[in-house]
């Protein structure tokens, strides 16, 4: 049965009118769900508590927990104050809501508390595999909110089975299409995290970062994988990727535990991204993440909330989580694929990326040589 992580108050992560990350997504999956399984016989709904101040404190440092908190329950109340939002320099104008937010912090404190329930149901022994919707927030880092995001869940997942489980190794799979770069910069220096990011090419998608010489620093170093596509990239592409780069290099790790997360947002026709996936692809990067699972006795945390066509978001979102499971429903494109997505245009290119990102990782790893 699938394990989903979900409470209501995760809608109230919502951005207000006129911004690409609303709350609404979150009714669009599970109306999209119902009508493809039946819950308490094929999936189960999980709630978890809201993060405390202690757990928040594990990737926040104390000033920036109490700025958001003050200025997104203002926000909430429709008190904004733009100039302030932005000279306070806690947070990027994407993380500043338009018109009648959701109580956002108090949104992301639940997607914290979904992590750390996550973590224990599965290292107690108690689920192999959980789904967390809401989560994959990749772009917050210790001081700063960007990228629609608040409190990173994904550093929060890894720092906490480090200190409470004391884990040595753990892989963060990133499938989103914009590179991961708060994560990144958690476990840039950290060889206990592996983090592989396949994601679209830095140069013509926000963060900027995430490009193939970004292999970490210090004992980390060799233990951060960019994966950058070029816009276009098809399921070819991610297949080279995965074949070439990551079965080996987890295969060499030995994972105890994977962490992966993304949405939709791949999709070949979202809204903020120009990469090529399919409703059917999603199915294959969830069923490959089942495979490398193998390597660590089946062990899962599954994070998932983006994406920006919400036609994709629905079938999107339960392609992944039916390939983690190996469920078989069928689901349809929601819309009439385009012919540029049948052939790969940039399949080339991601072959002469992998022999780069090969040449700067070969010191670091035998399967790279």
């Amino acid at each position: 049965m699938i394990k989903i992580l979900f409470s209501e108050k995760i809608k109230e992560y919502d951005f207000g009118v006129g911004h690409p990350f609303r709350g609404s997504r979150y009714n669009i999956f599970f109306d999209f769900l119902k009508n493809k399984l039946k819950q308490s016989i094929d999936y189960e709904i999980l709630e978890a508590e809201p993060a405390s101040e202690e757990d928040l404190l594990l990737i926040c440092s104390e000033k920036y927990i109490n700025y958001v908190k003050n200025f997104y329950e203002l926000a909430y109340r429709g008190e904004i104050n733009y100039i302030v939002a932005l000279i306070g320099n806690f947070l990027s104008v994407d993380n500043i809501p338009g018109e009648k937010p959701g109580n956002i912090e108090m949104a992301a404190r639940f997607i914290i508390g979904q992590m750390k329930k996550a973590c224990d149901l599965v290292q107690q022994d108690k689920l192999k595999k959980v789904i967390s919707i809401g989560g994959g927030l990749h772009h917050a880092k210790p001081s700063y909110g960007e990228g629609f995001c608040v409190y990173n869940d994904i550093a929060f997942g890894a720092k906490y089975l480090i200190e409470k489980y004391s884990l040595r190794k753990i892989l963060i799979l990133d499938t989103d299409a914009h590179g991961g770069n708060g994560t990144m910069e958690y476990f840039y220096d950290d060889p206990r995290v592996l983090f592989i990011d396949i994601h679209q090419d830095p140069k013509t998608i926000y963060p900027g970062t995430g490009f193939t010489w970004q292999i970490g620093e210090g004992e980390g170093r060799g233990f951060t994988v960019n994966c950058p596509l070029k816009p276009g990239a098809c399921w070819d592409s991610y297949e080279y990727i995965f074949e070439n780069i990551v079965f080996p290099l987890a295969e060499e790790y030995k994972p105890e535990i994977i962490i992966r997360y993304g949405g939709s947002d791949p999709y070949w026709n979202d809204a903020l991204t120009c990469l090529g996936l399919t409703i059917a692809d999603f199915k294959k990067i969830g069923y490959y993440t089942k495979e490398l699972a193998n390597l660590c006795d089946g062990k899962v945390i599954d994070a998932i909330a983006s994406g920006y066509n919400e036609k994709a978001v629905g079938p999107g979102w339960l392609s992944l989580i039916c390939g983690l499971y190996g469920i078989e429903v069928e689901i349809e494109e929601p819309e009439p694929v385009s012919n540029r997505v049948k052939d790969d245009p940039a399949y080339e290119s991601t072959k002469m990326m992998v022999k780069e990102l090969k040449e700067y990782l070969k010191n670091y790893w035998t399967c790279m040589r």
